[in-house]
């Protein structure tokens, strides 16, 4: 009798997230809606905090209304994964990101989905993998 399969545990950064919701069509987003359907997002009150406030920004008015935008944080709340971060990482040479970091470790995640060069500079990160969007969907 084998064993049913453990979901990946994925972080995904605010880019890969944003792009989801405003690029439906683009590699980031094709690579979070596969997260969601075959893995476990994860999130923190601070990677949820910094995607609430890149969304509210006027820039994205003409593009999204702020309604979807709304809906968009419930759903993600719904779907992810919140996780406590019980031990701070301070690893990347941008210290914005190390919120993500802290998510993969202090919620055990298999893997990162980003495109930020700061991140993808440290991988793999204590045994988590750091994989593009793209990489992600070519595995």
């Amino acid at each position: 009798m084998t064993m049913p399969h453990e979901p990946e545990r994925i972080v995904a950064d605010t880019n890969c997230l944003v792009s989801r919701l405003l690029l439906p069509e683009s590699v980031p987003a094709q690579a979070v809606r596969r997260a969601v359907s075959d893995g476990q997002l994860l999130i923190s009150d601070a990677t949820l905090g910094e995607l609430a406030h890149v969304l509210s920004r006027p820039k994205f008015d003409p593009y999204v209304s702020v309604q979807d935008r709304q809906e968009f944080i419930r759903v993600l709340n719904r779907v992810a994964e919140r996780v406590q971060i019980i031990s701070p990482v301070k690893a990347c040479r941008d210290p914005k990101d190390d919120k993500f970091l802290e998510v993969a470790i202090n919620g055990t995640a298999d893997l990162i989905l980003t495109g930020d060069k700061d991140l993808v500079a440290l991988r793999p990160f204590r045994g988590i993998g750091i994989v593009t969007p793209r990489e992600y969907l070519e595995r």
